[in-house]
């Protein structure tokens, strides 16, 4: 199969291939928030009378979720660690979602945010957390499409034959894991890996990287904060939208030096997202590196790592099995049925590579990174260590369709197993710049 050469800033986090060879149609992604809906596939927590955590389905409208969670803990006068989520989700959006409180349901009637609404709520013995999901459905628009109907209808269909041919599009991690205004977090977590905490912070709060006329005061901000080395003071000089940088800039202006102590200022997810941001750039120069050598997608070869699919059709990471010429021929037979899918690692402190040419291309891409399994255990920062995992190369996708309007713009319907990118899938029908989506 010919793959399409990505020649978008996509490079600059390793995504530099498409699955389809066919032609963009181009147009963007969230011109409004109900362009974007995402409807969590939830694995609720069952039910118990004298459950200690209140579960209830969260519908928010342009919220980002470590922002939305603050706010809410803050009208409810609880600590936002006791708000439990199985996933973060896109900001510029309308999503459904299932979420904990450790706290009694009456709590929930005082929060009151624009845009996002409560739904029945009841009681559990287990709370939610990262991960605690089976998948998604989305419904997404593309506008400003400047193709024709007829146009756009050809693209959307070969995108579709590709990816039914191969049983999904390259599991690469979307840019969304690295910020689209901003995309740094995977820089930041580089620094924090190789024990530059001052870096990684001044990277975070200083570095516009990226256009400034998507929010001028915040990039003016970034600017004066660059240009010094005492922040003292300044926290209340910077805007709203800034409100995780002004935490960490009031922290050092009471305990300079502190950089530990300023990354821990910042909600747990977010100090884990940095070095898993990091792992995700190392995965997507592997899966790139992976098909620029010829390597399948769908099938197994000597030396991968596969891993199996539970019965809710969800990879089972615990149990990897290593591909040998004696147990290829099964291997294959069940990845062939949707049983199990081949992977590449997710580096970190307890990382197993692969054997054979995958191994390979791993180790050579580590070795031009200069990074080693070590540098990830992070003293003093728990959050930010990481022992590693695997991710499966090939996403699939279910119940994936089209409907496209007289003036070009399209909405591209399906559902995708948790974990996995939408925009992803949308690149290939698109192939616009990442300011896009």
């Amino acid at each position: 199969m010919t793959f399409r050469k990505c020649t978008t800033d996509e490079t600059g986090i390793g995504m530099l291939y498409y699955i389809s060879d066919a032609e963009g149609t181009g147009g963007r992604l969230k011109a409004s928030a109900e362009d974007f809906v995402v409807t969590e596939i939830s694995s609720h927590p069952e039910p118990s009378d004298d459950g200690r955590y209140t579960i209830a389905t969260v519908t928010a409208k342009n919220w980002e979720t470590n922002r939305m969670v603050r706010m809410m803990a803050r009208q409810m006068d609880i600590s936002r660690e006791r708000i439990g989520f199985a996933g973060t989700k896109d900001k510029r959006a309308v999503t459904t979602q299932l979420m904990s409180f450790d706290c009694d349901p009456s709590l929930l009637q005082k929060v009151n945010l624009q845009d996002l609404s409560i739904g029945e709520t009841y009681r559990a013995r287990r709370k939610l957390q990262i991960g605690d999901l089976i998948g998604n459905e989305f419904r997404i628009r593309a506008s400003e499409v400047t193709k024709s109907r007829e146009e756009v209808s050809a693209i959307c269909d070969s995108v579709i034959s590709d990816i039914k041919a191969t049983g999904g599009f390259p599991n690469y991690f979307g840019v969304q894991r690295f910020g689209v205004v901003r995309p740094i977090t995977h820089k930041v977590g580089e620094l924090i890996v190789r024990g530059d905490l001052e870096g990684a912070i001044r990277c975070y709060v200083c570095d516009p990287a990226g256009p400034a006329s998507y929010d001028t005061a915040a990039a003016e901000a970034r600017k004066m904060l660059s240009e010094t080395k005492d922040w003292t003071g300044l926290s209340r000089d910077l805007p709203e939208t800034m409100s995780f940088e002004k935490s960490i800039v009031g922290y050092l202006s009471d305990n300079p030096g502190d950089w530990p102590g300023a990354i821990a200022q910042l909600p747990t997810n977010l100090q884990m997202m940095f070095v898993h941001a990091y792992q995700s750039y190392l995965f997507n120069l592997m899966l790139s590196e992976r098909i620029s050598a010829g390597m399948p997608l769908n099938r197994p070869t000597v030396g991968d790592i596969v891993i199996p699919l539970d019965a809710d059709g969800v990879p089972h990471h615990e149990n990897p099995v290593t591909v040998t010429a004696k147990n290829i021929d099964l291997v294959e037979r069940q990845v062939r049925l949707k049983k199990a899918f081949v992977t590449i690692t997710l580096f970190g402190s307890k990382s197993v590579l692969a054997e054979g040419q995958m191994g390979e291309i791993e180790r050579r891409i580590l070795e031009n990174e200069r990074i080693s399994a070590e540098d990830f255990v992070v003293p003093g920062l728990s959050h930010c260590s990481s022992e590693g995992s695997t991710r499966e190369i090939l996403c699939p996708v279910k119940n994936l369709g089209y409907t496209a309007d007289e003036d070009g713009a399209y909405t591209v319907s399906f559902s995708l197993p948790k974990g996995n990118y939408a925009t992803c899938l949308m690149r290939e029908f698109m192939k616009s710049e990442m300011t896009d989506y």
